[in-house]
């Protein structure tokens, strides 16, 4: 390993077909019968702020998922939760875990529980 290497980008992307859904349910509110229109609205409102929700948070849910499967309960950035993010994922680079590892610890913080699972 070289101290001059390139850094990898990060290995995760988030996929977000969230706007499309929105879309969609926009498309369906606008010809809804009045039994419908509470549902789709429950639904877009669901959709909108999923699609709102920023990819280091997503990432973070994806990490604490990982760790839960794995049995992991304590802070997703403590050292075994990044040695076993890095066995579940072995694609991971030490850098991408532990970036990865912290954007799961400030989500468990900002959803007000740490060791929580999301």
């Amino acid at each position: 390993m070289s101290l001059f290497r390139k850094p990898q980008p990060l290995a995760v992307h988030v996929l977000r077909d969230a706007p499309e859904l929105v879309a969609g349910l926009r498309r369906a509110l606008e010809s809804a019968t009045d039994s419908d229109r509470p549902g789709l609205e429950r639904a877009l409102a669901l959709a909108e702020d999923a699609a709102a929700r920023p990819d280091a948070e997503l990432r973070g849910r994806w990490v604490r998922q990982r760790l839960t499967a794995a049995g992991h309960e304590g802070p997703a950035d403590s050292v075994e939760a990044i040695k076993i993010l890095r066995r579940a994922e072995p694609g991971l680079t030490l850098l991408q875990a532990v970036t990865y590892a912290k954007e799961a610890k400030e989500t468990e913080a900002s959803e007000g529980g740490e060791g929580a699972a999301a």
